[in-house]
């Protein structure tokens, strides 16, 4: 392990060198691949056969695509072909416009996963995701039903009413939200600006209380962090599905569509973290029965915190093996 003077030495360095951290730090280093859509040139990584059925795996905030680790190695030994793209303000991910605001409202990273798909000439593909990427997830799987083979839903049905303020919450609720009415504040933009890291690290603990990432668990994460436009692709994301700033004209009328909480019809497997920070998952399913019209399956998983690919990646190896066994 590293000590703290070494761990921050390497994200010093890891800023020095692009954002990289040296491949003689990490068993071995990724082969990232780039593609351009008309907003974006995604950077993404690849693994599996090339002709296997297509399963993109999407991260959320604040992670990056390392929390599928452990799932890469067994469903590629399946023969599928597993695609781990860096969402927008994530590692080597870049707007082609320099002048084009850095806005990141959930329309905009689920057509940000249609696009990718689209320049993949993906006709049909599984999809795997949690926090953002399950959002992604869930609104394209609205959008677009027929691609989907079938969709793991880590988290649940994720999608917002970003149209209609909601009303204030219980104080044990409002208080796991602290991040987000703190982005909401200029101190807030300036603290994630300035203090990325150790919010981040921060955020990663409290949401996986059962769970003890290591400082290198934590290093070959930290670079997509240090994207130039995380802060503000970030801070854009919490204040707009508040209601404290607009997002693109182009996905109004999504938006608007998406406030009605379209129910999802495609084949899916809902999973929820057990030992989540944000709190216990209800037992009681009706609630995802209700919203994914064609649910396979839904697990609580034990032993599970927020970033639950990392802690229980043999639930979702067989959440999607389950869906492509189908």
């Amino acid at each position: 392990m590293f000590t703290r003077r070494e761990f921050i030495h390497l994200l010093t360095l890891a800023g020095a060198t692009g954002g990289l951290i040296p491949s003689a730090t990490l068993a071995q280093a990724p082969l990232i691949k780039t593609l351009s859509t008309d907003t974006l040139e995604i950077a993404y990584e690849e693994y599996g056969d090339p002709q296997g059925v297509p399963v993109i795996l999407l991260h959320g905030f604040p992670y990056d695509v390392r929390s599928f680790d452990k799932v890469i190695t067994p469903l590629a030994a399946d023969g599928y072909r597993l695609l781990l793209p860096y969402l927008r303000g994530y590692g080597q991910t870049r707007f082609l416009d320099p002048d084009m605001p850095r806005m990141a409202e959930q329309a905009a990273i689920a057509q940000d996963l249609l696009d990718f798909a689209d320049a993949l000439g993906l006709a049909r593909f599984a999809a795997a995701g949690f926090d953002w990427g399950n959002r992604a997830a869930c609104i394209a799987a609205i959008l677009q039903p027929e691609r989907f083979i079938g969709q793991v839903a880590i988290g649940g049905y994720s999608v917002q009413d970003t149209v209609n303020p909601g009303g204030p919450a219980p104080a044990r609720l409002e208080s796991r939200l602290w991040y987000q009415w703190y982005f909401n504040t200029s101190r807030g933009e300036v603290g994630l600006r300035e203090n990325r890291h150790d919010i981040i690290r921060y955020l990663w603990d409290t949401w996986s209380p059962d769970w003890t990432y290591s400082d290198e668990d934590y290093a070959r994460s930290a670079p997509s962090f240090d994207n130039p436009d995380f802060v503000d692709v970030v801070i854009h994301s919490y204040r707009h599905r508040h209601g404290n700033v607009a997002g693109e004209a182009r996905f109004l009328e999504m938006e608007r569509m998406l406030a009605e909480r379209p129910v999802i019809s495609v084949p899916a497997v809902v999973l929820r973290a057990g030992a989540s920070g944000f709190g216990p998952p209800s037992r009681d399913p009706s609630a995802d029965q209700a919203r994914f019209t064609s649910l396979v399956d839904r697990q609580i998983v034990d032993g599970a915190g927020h970033d639950l690919p990392v802690q229980r990646p043999d639930a979702v190896i067989s959440a999607m093996r389950l869906l492509l066994s189908a």
